[in-house]
């Protein structure tokens, strides 16, 4: 594709926050890097991908609030994990972080473990996942 031809369908899915890089020939007929905000098909499939993990983030912030689940799930899910790797992230195994998604053995969790989370998650304090309030994440 010629330099010209590069796509600049912006429709500002990434927020201004990144760009994609095209490879394109120019006047010279040198191949250089040209960025690109997307092209119309790009953009929306990223914009198909996000409104699908903010859906699942609600969710998520949902079965927290009826108690289904321990705030640990909502977490994960807003920082685009699955229960393989939270564990990754956590040095243990994935059965052992699906039963820190209950809230029964969530409440009985050790401190240190505890805090493990709070790192991987980036929350300000043990306050946030401990007495997790909703209304303080929506």
């Amino acid at each position: 594709m010629k330099l010209s031809e590069v796509p600049k369908d912006d429709a500002n899915v990434l927020e201004g926050k990144t760009s994609f890089i095209q490879y394109a020939v120019d006047s010279d007929g040198k191949y250089v890097q040209e960025k690109s905000p997307g092209f119309q098909p790009q953009n929306i499939a990223l914009e198909q991908a996000w409104e699908e993990a903010n859906e699942r983030i609600a969710e998520a912030l949902q079965e927290v609030i009826e108690n289904k689940k321990s705030p640990i799930y909502y977490f994960m899910h807003r920082e685009l994990m699955d229960e393989k790797i939270l564990s990754e992230y956590v040095g243990i195994a994935k059965w052992r972080v699906k039963r820190h998604l209950k809230p029964s053995v969530f409440k009985k969790l050790k401190p240190n473990r505890i805090q493990k989370y709070i790192e991987i998650f980036k929350l300000d304090n043990e306050d946030d996942l401990i007495n997790f309030k909703a209304e303080k994440w929506t």
